[in-house]
């Protein structure tokens, strides 16, 4: 019998200064059984930075053909493309020529630094992509905010987040890639 995803509730409050969205957001987040704590809180982090009301979660990691977050046009067109982790380069590929923007979150360290290494002459002819790499301290401070019923507070001013939630805050600042 497959094992089925663990579901997680976030009331999530974002004030966005650099982009002067202010809202509050009742998200229902799927967890995969192959999915951790740290790319779920990456994936939440994404859609805190990108706040919109036609923004949504996908199937994610159960379609290869969906990004984990995407935003569409009223008449259905991919206006944003969101992927979080390590995706093969044909995927990005792929998703610059189906969206109007992509977006990638890399985390983990390391890994990020090299996947970045090997991929980033490649990448760089795409004038719609742009490339984020969240610190791995960073990451583990979203982690210790992981509830399975959330209140967070997000507030983003000049690139940086700060999450607050469970009376901790985890201050985060995505690397710019490209």
């Amino acid at each position: 019998m497959a094992l089925s995803a663990t579901i997680f509730k976030a009331h999530l409050q974002i004030s966005d200064m650099d982009r002067h969205y202010y809202g509050e957001h009742q998200l229902t987040l799927a967890r995969h059984p192959s999915e951790t704590d740290e790319r779920m809180m990456v994936r939440l982090l994404a859609f805190a930075q990108h706040a919109d009301e036609r923004l949504g979660f996908t199937r994610g990691l159960c379609a290869d053909e969906e990004p984990d977050l995407w935003q569409k046009s009223y008449s259905g067109e991919i206006e944003l493309w969101i992927d979080v982790g390590l995706p093969d380069e044909r995927r990005v590929r792929k998703a610059c020529s189906r969206a109007a923007q992509t977006c990638l979150y890399l985390y983990g360290g390391r890994s990020a630094e090299l996947w970045w290494q090997r991929h980033a002459d490649k990448l760089s002819r795409f004038a719609n992509l742009a490339v984020l790499d969240v610190p791995e301290a960073a990451s583990a401070g979203l982690v210790s905010l992981v509830q399975r019923s959330m209140q967070l507070q997000c507030t983003i001013q000049d690139g940086e987040l700060w999450v607050t939630g469970a009376g901790r805050t985890v201050t985060v600042t995505p690397r710019v890639r490209k």
